[in-house]
Formats: structure tokens, C-alpha cells, sequence
């Protein structure tokens, strides 16, 4: 496990949509595993401008976002669906059937949508690299604490801290969901890599603890000292409860060279 520290949250978007860009250009049919959030935000808008200004392509490009709300049709502002078609999908040339979402029509039988969306993951290989972002209660996806480390793709429910955070992007008398389909644990630490962005001082005790402490359902990102390539990438607030801050720092200093030399994602070329 690897963790980056950069001086803010802008630097975080920046090296954020340089690595995902690199991977796209060494492998146009890459797979990658999307998140929503305000910090991959940032980095979706970084990614554009990257588009907008080189010869980037994403027409081959295949994705599979971790979550979707339940109760939401896929054009309300609030689902993943329309947070992703209007911060990303419409603003590259990605071919919309090759995006995916785990949503749940109104009558179809959840259990059955979740394992699907499994086997669509299989169908084209796996994923290459998965983004996440994480909650103040140390969530990634809607994993919330107490699901299980082997979890699939399946329904859960949101926490009440989960829903007050979320709750600033609905109107006071509008429906919130408060069930959501998410890919499980055991799905996101199938990736061939993993990159969990983190950015602000809220942040900062979910970092220690996946981080530093111990693996625990408790704090579902602590999942990730499980993967053999899992990156911490943290603006300054975010990290400043890291112990071992310092040691970071040395590390990814004297990682660089190699990255520069052989790039971040040399395992994953065609």
C-alpha cells in the first residue's frame, strides 16, 4: 500500500486525472471502476481538460461505477447516473452502452441486479483501476461499517451519518433514498489497482484508521492493506492524523524515479 501527500486538494485533481489519463493512453480498452463524490469531482473536471487538449480518447474505454441510488429514476439530478452523464460521459467521446451503473429498476428482484452486475465485470476481464473516494465513517462505495470484508454487489443500508452527508444535495421536502446498490468489498479489492482519493481535515480519522489502524469491518476502507496495489492519494488536511506522515513523504520521494521511468500503471499495457 502506497500513499501520496500532495500539498492540496487542486494538486490531488491534478495527479488524479494524470494517472487515470496515462492509463487510458497505455490502454485504450482499459476497464475502470468510477466513483461520484466531490473529490472525483474535481478530478472528472481535471480529466476534461486533459481531453479537450491532447489526443486522449475514451472510446474503448469500458466503466463500472461503484453505486447507484435506490428510488431514483436515472434522469433525477441526484442519481449517479446523471452526476456521471453530466460531469464526465458527456464531455468525452466515451460510448455511453460501455458505461455501467448497478441501478434497480422498479421491478427487478435486487439480488439478481447485484449479481449481474458481477458478471458483467467478469465478461470484459475485470477492472483496471478503481477509484474511491471515502466517508467520514471510513466507507468506500455505500459499504457502510459492520459490511462484511467478502461482500459482492448488493443492496445496503445507508447510515443515518451517510444520509445527513448527503443530504446538503437534496431539497428539504424532496425524497432522499436511503438504500443504495453497491459494488461489496470483495468487488473493489478484485481490481487489478486501486486508488482512493481523499481531500479536507473531515476526512482525516477515516485516513488514520485505514491507513494505521487495524483491519477491520468497522472501517471498510481498512480493506485496502489487503491489496497488493492499493494508493492513498491525500491533500496536506487529509493526512495530517497519519503517524507515519513523514516516512510517506521519504517513500514516495524515492519512488518517483521509477514511476517517471517505467510509469505508475507499467503492469496494465496491451
Amino acid at each position: 500500500m502506497d500513499v501520496i501527500i500532495q500539498k492540496d486538494s487542486e494538486a490531488v485533481a491534478e495527479l488524479g486525472a494524470s494517472l487515470i489519463a496515462e492509463l487510458v493512453s497505455r490502454k485504450p480498452c482499459c476497464v475502470l471502476g468510477l466513483a461520484t463524490g466531490s473529490t472525483p469531482l474535481n478530478i472528472y473536471r481535471q480529466l476534461v481538460r486533459i481531453y479537450e487538449s491532447s489526443e486522449l480518447s475514451f472510446r474503448d474505454v469500458v466503466t463500472f461505477n461503484l453505486d447507484e441510488y435506490i428510488g431514483l429514476e436515472p434522469d433525477h439530478p441526484q442519481s449517479y447516473r446523471s452526476y456521471m452523464n453530466r460531469e464526465l460521459f458527456s464531455k468525452v467521446d466515451i460510448v455511453t452502452t460501455n458505461t455501467h451503473l448497478p441501478a434497480v429498476g422498479p421491478e427487478q428482484n435486487p439480488r439478481l441486479v447485484g449479481d449481474r452486475y458481477e458478471e458483467m465485470i467478469e465478461s470484459v476481464g475485470g477492472i483496471d483501476l478503481q477509484i474511491l473516494g471515502v466517508g467520514r465513517n471510513g466507507h468506500i462505495g455505500f459499504n457502510e461499517p459492520g459490511s462484511s470484508l467478502a461482500s459482492r454487489t448488493r443492496i445496503k443500508t445507508l447510515t443515518e451519518s451517510t444520509v445527513a452527508d448527503n443530504g446538503r444535495l437534496f431539497a428539504p421536502d424532496e425524497f432522499q433514498p436511503q438504500l443504495a446498490m453497491t459494488m461489496g468489498i470483495r468487488s473493489i479489492l478484485d481490481a487489478r489497482r486501486v486508488i482512493l482519493f481523499a481531500t479536507g481535515e473531515q476526512k482525516a480519522n477515516a485516513i488514520r484508521l485505514a491507513v494505521e489502524g487495524p483491519l477491520t469491518a468497522s472501517c471498510p476502507a481498512s480493506s485496502l492493506q489487503m491489496h497488493e496495489r492499493a494508493t492513498f492519494i491525500l491533500d496536506e488536511a487529509a493526512a495530517s492524523e497519519l503517524k507515519g506522515a513523514a516516512y510517506f513523504r521519504w517513500s514516495h520521494h524515492h519512488n518517483t524515479p521509477l514511476v517517471d521511468r517505467y510509469g505508475f500503471f507499467h503492469e496494465l499495457s496491451d
